[in-house]
């Protein structure tokens, strides 16, 4: 099911099958044939419950815009519909077609009108190339509906294999990308790359460098948000794809990667597999430039890099100060479970520090006593002093040295009046 505008909360599956099989009936009863297709039939063979549905149809855009009341012409070139099935929901719907040349080694330079098994002859993958009538006799306890297989599909789901339909240069010539759609579906399923793809997908590793960042840091992220994550990264090392990807190949084990805990975000995985790369004092930079990151993800990523490197040195030697910052900044948590992955004994030493000091007054970070308003009050003008002044005064609230106002500024007089430039009524220009 397409989602086309702004949903509240997550897609209900059955509710989104729902939706799908009245698309179906409704072209059904107008006398035309449509089913189910792509990976929404491949997830429901394999016991899964798909939020994703799509359409495939005989009917052509004009005629699915007349048979329903509100659609979206999205993709009329491609003869793709949206029907909207809800608030912010749609199911798409997709005339079948054979595809012209790939050009631009992404999208079809042209489509025509086709036969539905010239349809499946042009998709990626067999096991994405199924169609399911779920308005026909119940083929299996797991599913209902009759599916249609013209490429061999069912048998590879049962083989565990992933196989480029038709011949497997053709499919990666088309769009390279497809060869990180391989590894992505073999990962998750935990399936095998079938020979003759995986020798294809090596041959043309190269042409990723060709592939929009944008496209492979989409794939990447889907790749590295999901448990099996390892998988699919020394999948990406195997079949040649590491140094177009990242712009260099680095023999590197995949140890932090593969112990990260299975719930682990994107970020977390993606520092876990630069640590495992390129060790602390890595960069972050070449890695938002080849996955186009965001700002939050190359900060939260180089955040943890930065943290783990300090808890796997210098973290003794912080002090209680230095610890409670350490613990209180944006990025501990992720960095602590990617230290985990790495050193579990140590890691939970620091765990065990950061509740005792969590359970001292005022926990890791208490509002501090005193701010600049309070200096300014004091009869101290303001000046790039008071940023250390405030440090200073700060990391004596964490130490326990100081633990009300008074204390406060006592030590910012005394830290003040050390020198000319805080003395009240000093002049600053």
């Amino acid at each position: 099911m397409a989602q086309i505008g702004a949903h509240e909360g997550p897609l209900d599956p059955a509710l989104a099958r729902s939706h799908a099989v009245d698309v179906v009936r409704t072209l059904q009863k107008a006398g035309h044939r449509a089913l189910l297709a792509g990976g929404c039939v491949r997830d429901e063979l394999l016991g899964l419950h798909p939020t994703d549905y799509d359409v495939a149809t005989d009917a052509k855009p004009e005629q699915i815009g007349e048979l329903f009341r509100s659609t979206a012409h999205v993709g009329a070139h491609f003869g793709v519909v949206i029907v909207r099935t809800g608030k912010g929901e749609g199911v798409e719907v997709a005339t079948f077609r054979r595809d012209g040349d790939y050009s631009d080694n992404r999208r079809p330079d042209s489509v025509e009108f086709a036969s539905e098994e010239e349809d499946a002859q042009r998709r990626d993958f067999t096991i994405n190339a199924l169609f399911l009538d779920p308005l026909a006799a119940e083929d299996a306890p797991a599913i209902h509906g009759h599916v249609v297989d013209y490429v061999g599909g069912l048998a590879d789901l049962s083989a565990r294999i992933i196989r480029a339909v038709g011949h497997a240069e053709d499919r990666l010539r088309e769009d390279h990308l497809r060869a990180l759609r391989a590894v992505r579906f073999a990962a998750r399923l935990g399936y095998e790359i079938e020979h003759d793809t995986a020798r294809a997908i090596r041959e043309h590793a190269g042409q990723l460098r060709g592939v929009s960042v944008e496209r492979i840091g989409h794939e990447l992220r889907r790749m590295l948000s999901h448990p099996n994550r390892a998988r699919a990264a020394q999948l990406i090392v195997e079949l040649g794809m590491e140094a177009p990807i990242f712009g260099e190949h680095i023999e590197h084990a995949l140890v932090r990667l593969s112990r990260l805990k299975p719930e682990s975000p994107f970020e977390w995985a993606l520092a876990a597999w630069i640590l495992d790369r390129q060790g602390a004092g890595a960069k972050i930079a070449p890695y938002r430039r080849a996955l186009c990151l965001s700002n939050d993800e190359s900060a939260a990523i180089a955040s943890i890099i930065e943290i783990v490197g300090i808890m796997s040195g210098a973290w003794e030697a912080l002090g209680v100060a230095g610890q409670k910052r350490l613990a209180s900044r944006e990025g501990f948590e992720g960095a602590l479970a990617v230290f985990d992955a790495e050193d579990s004994s140590s890691a939970m030493m620091v765990r065990g520090r950061v509740a005792e000091l969590a359970d001292t007054p005022g926990g890791l970070a208490p509002e501090p006593l005193i701010g600049g308003d309070e200096l300014i009050e004091m009869g101290f003008q303001p000046g790039p002093f008071f940023a250390s002044v405030l440090r200073d005064v700060y990391d004596a609230q964490l130490d326990g040295r100081i633990s009300d106002l008074e204390g406060a500024k006592s030590l910012a007089q005394k830290l003040l009046g050390s020198g000319n430039s805080g003395r009240p009524g000093a002049s600053h220009s």
